[in-house]
């Protein structure tokens, strides 16, 4: 057996479906940065939808709302408001990529077919994950276009922030279903568990969550699992879980060269971030050795730091980027870490308690 039977490539893209699509693409392009590349709706033969691609280098985001009440969209942003519908896959062979998913167990979402225009053609399948959330399968036949065929180029630069690539999307699950999931991923898509924490790695006095992180063959794609465990209080998994009715993605992390740069300009843009206490930087060369970085610089920015045997890594959060406290996004700068912040797990969990709290929801 293949040891990467689905053959992923890549992300191609992540589709948020929004209320407003026109609305968040300027949010995303003045706030984080991005570049619009692409358009499609009414003026290019779509009639139920509007769709706006985003992109910085390889990371690329299409924010989506319907023209119509009712239908799929409706109901998705009815129950779940603004989020992540579709984290879609390059593949080598879509037809390929769709039968043996479903031969090992994926439910369908959408059969194989070509999607063409005047700049070529594409194959697109899909196949359901947790929650609402879809993994599409796209393979490239011909295809010269811009983004991907009923898209048009619309080109709005914007400067860039520093992005580079998405580094890893975190999933929130129900209480007792991580371990569905984990074996999901592993026996649809052949990935294998990367690294593990639990509620002891996880916790405050008050909230706990259990994760474990996926990943494929190549290492390039990685998607911690994340469910709520036992605590006094309401967990941030468990409010996630709450106000997104249901499971879905909770936050998409971007990966930087230069997270001074990057958060430098995010700051100045407007982003929020989860507001880490000045105490945390006292003790910060005791912990991770050290740094590259000036701790002045990165106490100012608030940007985390955590160091495992490989090197270290710089990360920071936004506060939910819509008013349900769901979705969010993580900057992050790999120094040879391969990791995801395990001693910043206490420092972040009681910032995103003390917004919890400000909420009325811890």
């Amino acid at each position: 057996m293949s040891a990467d039977p689905i053959a992923i490539k890549s992300i191609h893209h992540v589709e948020i479906w929004a209320g407003n699509a026109k609305q968040a693409a300027y949010f995303y392009r003045k706030a984080f940065g991005f570049s619009q590349l692409a358009y499609a709706g009414l003026e290019t033969g779509l009639e139920d939808r509007t769709s706006y691609c985003l992109a910085e280098n390889k990371v690329r985001l299409v924010v989506s709302s319907p023209l119509a009440s009712g239908g799929p969209m409706g109901k998705f942003l009815d129950q779940h408001g603004d989020g992540v519908r579709d984290i879609a896959f390059l593949v080598e062979d879509a037809d390929a990529a769709f039968a043996e998913a479903v031969a090992r167990g994926a439910k369908p979402f959408s059969e194989p077919r070509d999607r063409s225009d005047e700049n070529g053609t594409v194959r697109h399948a899909a196949i359901h994950t947790y929650g609402n959330v879809v993994h599409s399968l796209i393979s490239m036949k011909d295809y010269e276009g811009c983004f991907l065929p009923g898209y048009r180029l619309q080109e709005i630069p914007e400067e860039g922030f520093g992005f580079r690539v998405i580094d890893h999307i975190v999933g929130n699950v129900e209480e007792g279903k991580m371990e569905y999931w984990r074996e999901w991923y592993e026996n649809v898509l052949g990935w294998h568990q990367h690294l593990s924490f639990d509620d002891k790695d996880i916790s405050t006095e008050f909230t706990a969550l259990r994760s474990k992180v996926m990943s494929n063959e190549k290492g390039n794609i990685r998607f911690p699992i994340n469910e709520p465990a036992k605590g006094k209080k309401k967990s941030q998994i468990e409010e996630y879980l709450d106000f997104n009715e249901g499971p879905g993605s909770q936050h998409l992390a971007l990966l930087t060269p230069d997270i001074i740069s990057t958060v430098t300009k995010l700051r100045a843009a407007g982003v929020e971030f989860l507001e880490v206490p000045q105490t945390y930087y006292e003790s910060l060369n005791d912990r991770v050795g050290t740094i590259d970085e000036d701790i002045a610089t990165l106490a100012k920015l608030g940007i985390l730091v955590d160091r495992d045997d490989q090197g270290y890594l710089l990360q920071l959060f936004t506060k939910p980027v819509e008013d349900r406290p769901t979705l969010f996004f993580e900057i992050i700068q790999r120094k040879g870490s391969n990791s995801f912040g395990k001693g910043n797990f206490q420092a972040l969990f009681e910032s995103i308690e003390r917004e919890q709290a400000n909420r009325g929801t811890l």
